[in-house]
């Protein structure tokens, strides 16, 4: 099975190889061996889009060279363009939206004319954890109803809808009891949860209620929107250890005309003041954020404005993504498109300036002293891979330790900062 996208898509998948488990098929890493491959795909930019594409077309060839009988496709790009690729690629035996996934197993049973009395669907409970044996993801809400102008989001997964907090704190002791000390809660907003079925933003209660749950160690909530993070929320992460002092806000932008073309909810000064409240509340908080460039519209005067902004700010944490015109999103329709070569113009001198931001950042760390979690070794094996509670999987830096044999992947260690290289760290083992 193969996975694009996000954290939230990566949930459905294990999910998916959850069913196939139950069913007691065997789950192979290598695509010659397999007789069912399943792309899950991801729909949510143009890069995203062509990777996945190019993924399915790959694994069509192992139906003419291997032992493949059926090839399956699922996610957000199926969601988006289902019609269109079941003519462009007819190699494909099976094509499964996300509004079909109440039905998954049917349809693929169905398929691969297994016969089955089951009634599977897609179940939290039955997923099978592809992130190792100490880090798991926990997704707490699905869609959402923020309507960004650019972001096709609520268009491929719908409105938002919270998961009601016992089912959730069910998942997490779950997981608990199977060994993983790190939970990375998730959703398209997660400072959102509670508000459809509670009335009111429950996040913080959720957090405390996850804090209590014996074998975990840290816990992470990814994609806090600035109009939503509440004194609550800030004095939650400040007053519980087990809660990484680490908020990832997706900002988007700093000027306030485009933030309004965007139909962000939060303007430039609310935006400093949250920044300058989680800072003053929480020494030692990472803080990172994602930017687009190239909005439709954008001036020289709304960059200059977001890149001082970026510049002064001095976030540990930055991406940039270039404007992606999205199809069905009221953005894509808008004048005043800017050209591709502005916008990579524009990523670039952001970069290049965050480049710079994150060293000094990094280099504030040497000399000290942090607990970190061994994620595995470099492919040379001379090092162990770690990350402290600065970092999360796949997104951001990597503490590199000489490897003395001695360590195992999943085990904390604590290590000293003894040196910077680009946005990773070096160390070295602290025995106690």
């Amino acid at each position: 099975m193969y996975h694009f996208g996000c954290s939230k898509n990566l949930v459905d998948t294990e999910m998916c190889i959850g069913i196939f488990k139950k069913e007691k098929f065997e789950i192979v890493n290598d695509p010659k061996d397999a007789e069912i491959i399943i792309v899950n795909t991801c729909g949510f930019i143009e890069s995203a889009k062509q990777e996945a594409i190019n993924c399915i077309l790959e694994m069509a060839e192992y139906k003419k060279t291997a032992n493949c009988k059926f090839l399956i496709a699922m996610g957000c790009l199926v969601q988006r363009y289902k019609k269109e690729l079941e003519k462009a690629i007819p190699e494909v035996d099976l094509f499964l939206s996300i509004d079909e996934y109440e039905n998954l197993w049917e349809k693929i049973s169905k398929l691969i004319k297994k016969e089955t009395k089951s009634v599977n669907t897609l179940d939290y409970l039955d997923r099978v954890v592809s992130t190792g044996n100490t880090t798991a993801y926990l997704k707490i809400a699905e869609g959402c109803n923020n309507r960004c102008t650019y972001c096709a989001i609520p268009y491929i997964r719908g409105p938002f809808i919270s998961r009601k907090m016992e089912d959730i704190l069910e998942e997490a002791k779950t997981l608990a009891k199977s060994g993983i000390k790190e939970l990375i809660i998730i959703a398209q907003d997660t400072t959102k949860y509670g508000i459809d079925i509670y009335g009111e933003p429950k996040l913080a209660e959720l957090l405390e209620k996850i804090c209590k749950i014996d074998g975990l160690k840290w816990i992470r909530f990814l994609y806090a929107y600035p109009e939503s993070i509440t004194d609550e929320l800030i004095n939650t992460v400040k007053n519980n250890d087990k809660i990484c002092k680490y908020f990832d806000i997706p900002l988007q932008h700093f000027s306030n005309t485009i933030l309004k073309k965007m139909n962000r909810k939060s303007d430039s000064k609310s935006i400093k003041t949250v920044i300058e409240k989680i800072r003053k509340e929480i020494p030692d908080v990472i803080l990172r954020t994602t930017m687009i460039v190239g909005f439709p519209g954008e001036t020289e005067e709304d960059f200059f404005e977001l890149y001082e902004f970026i510049n002064e700010t001095k976030f540990e944490k930055l991406g940039v993504f270039k404007y992606s015109k999205e199809d069905g999103t009221p953005a894509a329709k808008m004048k005043n498109q800017v050209h591709y070569k502005t916008k990579q113009a524009r990523y670039d001198k952001i970069m290049k300036m965050q480049e710079k931001i994150s060293k000094i950042k990094l280099e504030e760390k040497i000399g000290r002293t942090y607990e970190a979690v061994v994620d595995g070794l470099s492919d040379d094996n001379k090092y162990i891979c770690a990350r402290s509670y600065m970092d999360i999987p796949n997104e951001d830096g990597t503490i590199f330790i000489k490897n003395n044999g001695k360590i195992n992947p999943g085990s904390f260690i604590k290590c000293q900062i003894t040196a910077v290289r680009n946005y990773d760290l070096i160390g070295k083992i602290i025995e106690e």
